[in-house]
């Protein structure tokens, strides 16, 4: 346990509970008047009915000798303790963390298998701005769930099935298959099925055929399958380009399409009437959840099989949860997807819970997420008006990136210069949506994102890059001084000691919250405090010897613990800019 204020918290938890008679939380806080604040004893107090500064004493008493762990405290207003940890205490502690191959951050106690929901575009269509958030938020939460011990199943629910696969596979027919092959293989999707719809649309001979053909697909005719295997492999080979480009986890054997719960959607429907769920209304199969009603307050139905015999999204839903909680034993199910969905999925998880198909500890989890808005406030859009295709974005992104390089360092290598523009210019996209509140809009704008001041990706990956040459400078393997015990003297070597072992709660805050943007702030906060650590401590003129080796540590540890947040984000950090 590396985060100071976990140690003042567990140190200090008993001494409250000799004072209050029972266990009683020190709320323990960080403080803008000392290193950290217990806020305790106005609670103590009030439920004690005494004087709260009394009570802070009484506690100070209990805790008897902790000059191991702090330098002084105070009691300070109406009962505050404020905490000065010694420079001896952080210098182990840091030492200890560094020593760890997870940098000090906790692992799961308990042990989770969690299936991830998230990206799922669809075949035959292009990535657009819109799978932005989805895929990298979904790609963070996967990243934390593994550096901490849990089991992670990545799921890429890819819309691979249904009625207009019919007019796909015919059109693809008409074009050849080859032809259609290669035109999918280059990335043009969109102009594919824009093609097959206005086909679908304006002749009844061609629509006749489609729907002849979903009947033939649902049916499993070998031929059929063939033409629809086409569509989907084209197609994840266009979705590969697109997560290369956004070095994300996904691969192939992530996919698991629509099609792939096309048999359990009839047990779905059997299972329900089975348990008494299911009901008719207006022809169609339902179930009404409780607790979910209408703007009139009438009960609002779970649509599970449609009048005319067609399943329709929650069955392929409830056809997943099965399939997650029964085949996989995943207890954590988590769907990455917008914020319009709240509704549906927990009324899925609703219905689950009634069938026993999602039980305690068993949940569902949405990871809600806002929009993509362009400077007027508006979903963002291309010049011509269309949806802005994520591949485009991507590689607009990198060539702004490599133009920005080549002003700041002009003598990097071409080739280096190409790999750094990638991992600024990606980075810079990335970061620009996982340091917002993934609850909120925001806004996408070039010339913030790629600057290299504030709270950015360059700004950051640069600070990396500095901690870095620092090593180049002085003619040392960074590896040589991760044995020096840093000897903490000075308010900003203080300062850094403290941020960095705040690394453990960073990482457990942005988890149990499902938030990203809270790992981004302390990546900001950390590398900001680095900063003034540079300026006002000299590393490689150091007064000693032992002084310049204690600080060629710290700016080690700071790195490492950069590029390992940033590499939780899905960031690379280079190491020359």
């Amino acid at each position: 346990m590396s985060d100071p204020l976990h140690a003042v918290a567990e140190r200090f938890a008993q001494a409250f509970a000799t004072v209050a008679g029972d266990i009683a939380d020190p709320v323990v806080r960080p403080s803008d008047h000392a290193d950290a604040q217990i806020n305790g004893a106005l609670g103590v107090a009030k439920k004690l009915g005494t004087n709260p500064r009394q009570v802070a004493q009484d506690v100070l008493v209990a805790a008897g000798d902790v000059s191991d762990m702090c330098s002084s405290l105070e009691i300070a207003g109406p009962g505050f303790i404020n905490v000065t940890l010694s420079n001896e205490f952080l210098s182990t502690q840091l030492q200890s963390a560094m020593n760890d191959t997870h940098l000090g951050v906790r692992v799961a106690p308990t042990r989770l298998t969690a299936a991830v929901d998230y990206s799922a575009p669809n075949v035959a269509k292009e990535m657009h701005v819109g799978h932005l958030r989805s895929t990298v938020i979904g790609d963070c939460i996967v990243r934390l769930l593994e550096f901490v011990g849990h089991t992670v199943i990545r799921e890429n629910h890819i819309g691979d099935w249904g009625t207009p696969f019919g007019m796909l596979i015919e059109h693809l027919i008409d074009m050849g298959q080859d032809t259609a092959a290669q035109e999918l293989g280059v990335g043009d999707l969109d102009g594919f099925y824009r093609a097959a719809r206005n086909a679908f649309d304006s002749d009844d001979a061609f629509k006749d055929r489609a729907r002849a053909r979903v009947v033939l697909l649902q049916g499993g005719d070998a031929e059929t399958l063939h033409l629809w295997r086409t569509l989907v492999s084209e197609s994840t080979r266009y979705f590969n380009h697109v997560y290369r480009l956004l070095d994300v986890l996904l691969t192939d054997a992530d996919i698991m399409g629509e099609s792939s719960y096309n048999d359990l959607l009839a047990p779905v429907v059997e299972r329900l009437r089975e348990a008494k769920l299911l009901e008719v209304s207006d022809g169609a199969d339902v179930v009404f959840p409780a607790g979910f009603t209408n703007r009139d307050g009438h009960p609002l139905p779970l649509i599970i099989r449609k009048g005319d015999g067609g399943y329709n999204y929650a069955t392929s839903d409830l056809a997943c949860v099965i399939d997650r909680t029964e085949r996989l034993d995943a207890s954590l199910l988590i769907y990455v997807v917008g914020a319009p969905q709240a509704q549906h999925l927990s009324m899925v998880a609703a219905v689950a819970a009634q069938a026993g198909w999602l039980t305690p500890p068993a949940e569902m989890v949405h990871v809600s997420f806002g929009n993509v808005l362009g400077d007027d406030g508006k979903m963002l859009k291309s010049r011509a008006g269309d949806t802005v295709k994520l591949a485009a974005l991507l590689e607009e992104a990198v060539e702004r990136a490599a133009k920005a390089i080549a002003q700041k360092n002009p003598d990097m290598p071409e080739q280096e210069r190409a790999q750094v523009a990638h991992m600024i210019g990606i980075g810079a996209v990335k970061y620009s949506d996982l340091s917002t509140d993934r609850v909120k809009d925001y806004v996408f704008d070039w010339e913030r994102m790629l600057s290299f001041d504030g709270n950015t990706a360059p700004y950051l990956q640069y600070a990396h890059a500095r901690m870095c040459s620092i090593f180049r400078r002085a003619g040392i393997e960074r590896e040589s001084v991760r044995s020096v015990s840093p000897i903490i003297l000075e308010p900003r070597e203080h300062a850094l000691a403290i941020r960095m072992l705040q690394f453990d709660s960073a990482v457990w805050d942005a988890l149990e919250k499902y938030s990203p943007h809270r790992l981004c702030t302390y990546l900001y906060e950390l590398a900001t405090d680095f900063t003034a650590f540079y300026e006002h401590c000299p590393v490689l003129k150091a007064d000693t010897e032992e002084q310049r080796l204690s600080r060629l540590a710290l700016c080690d540890s700071a790195a490492r613990v950069l590029e390992c947040g940033l590499n939780l984000l899905g960031i690379r950090a280079p190491e020359q800019m």
